[in-house]
């Protein structure tokens, strides 16, 4: 009898010992699912599909710190190439310039009423003048903020009989502000100054 029961409690050791093993792996796969299902939901979140002519692209977002300086560096790149971009039509002007002032603030606005007061919009449609940038470079100051910018660029002035190449540096701060259609990189250029604005050369058309 005694034995019979020593058998019981022994079987019965064994089984609550398999059990108690079976649980707690059960609980580890588990746990390890919960895990992976929440870090595949958290990088599905950061990826975002785009539909361009019938085809999914995929894109991932970041935060923006990441992109700061790709952000800034663009976004004086299309102030510089909208506000200098001028052909002779009075509709392209406005359009292009009124899209870059968008991206500044009054200190542009300040520069395109002195243009146009000294009539050089008006030279540009009466001459037929056409009138390109091409940027060299773009360099941000991250280590302050407003953050300071500073642009260096060529410009074309393409006449009937020429085409004057200029060399153009600018400088100025930037400012966050909100993001939106106008301004889709949510930055506001502050205290956009030209430091230099001289001829390099000129060439004959053909």
């Amino acid at each position: 009898m005694f034995s019979k029961m020593k058998n019981i409690d022994t079987a019965f050791r064994h089984v609550r010992s398999f059990t108690m093993l079976v649980i707690t792996g059960c609980i580890l796969i588990s746990c390890f699912s919960l895990y992976k299902s929440f870090s595949l939901v958290s990088q599905m979140q950061n990826k975002v599909y785009i539909l361009a002519n019938g085809k999914a692209l995929e894109a991932y977002a970041s935060d923006r710190k990441d992109n700061i300086p790709v952000e800034a560096r663009d976004h004086v790149k299309t102030f510089h190439k909208l506000f200098f971009t001028l052909d002779p039509d009075d509709k392209v002007i406005k359009s292009n310039v009124t899209k870059a002032l968008y991206l500044a603030d009054d200190s542009a606005k300040r520069v395109y009423d002195d243009l146009k007061e000294n009539g050089y919009y008006s030279g540009i449609i009466s001459g037929n003048v056409s009138q390109t940038i091409q940027i060299d470079s773009v360099t941000i100051d991250l280590n302050n903020y407003p953050y300071g910018f500073r642009c260096y660029a060529t410009q074309n002035i393409i006449r009937t009989t020429s085409i004057a190449h200029r060399n153009l540096i600018t400088e100025g701060n930037l400012r966050n502000v909100s993001r939106s259609d106008n301004n889709p990189h949510g930055f506001l250029i502050e205290r956009w100054n030209t430091i230099e604005n001289r001829d390099i050369s000129t060439e004959n058309r053909k």
